[in-house]
């Protein structure tokens, strides 16, 4: 297993999926039993508490989200990716900056994900030296 690869897969599919919220594209990703840390306060077990998680933020959404991945960082089977998204609740625009801690199992699926994150309100763009 290539972890760089894999965390770029995984980068690409987010990209792709969450403006069209296609949380089916990115469970697909997870270890049926991997777990995923919406932040250190909310766990996710296996594919499909990803799958619940994505649901309910997708739900919340009420336009499609813009999204940045940056180049992911890599030691082992382990890999860093930050992102950048703008979302809209309610019609209104929030920006959420953050950074997922990705560990990948032997066939290249998520094993654990754990997310950190910042949200503020507003429409901020990336910075462009970490997001091309």
């Amino acid at each position: 297993m290539d972890t760089r690869e894999a965390a770029r897969r995984w980068a690409r599919t987010w990209a792709d999926a969450w403006p069209i919220k296609d949380a089916e594209a990115i469970a697909a990703l997870q270890n049926e039993s991997g777990d995923h840390w919406a932040s250190m306060f909310r766990p996710y077990r296996g594919r499909s508490g990803l799958r619940a998680y994505l649901t309910e933020c997708f739900t919340e959404e009420s336009r499609p989200a813009q999204v940045w991945f940056a180049e992911p960082r890599v030691d082992g089977d382990t890999a860093a990716v930050e992102y950048w998204s703008v979302i809209h609740v309610d019609d209104q625009p929030m920006t959420i900056s953050g950074c997922t801690v990705l560990r990948f199992d032997e066939a290249g699926l998520v094993a654990e994900s754990r997310d950190y994150s910042h949200a503020t309100q507003g429409r901020h763009l990336p910075p462009g030296d970490l997001f091309g």
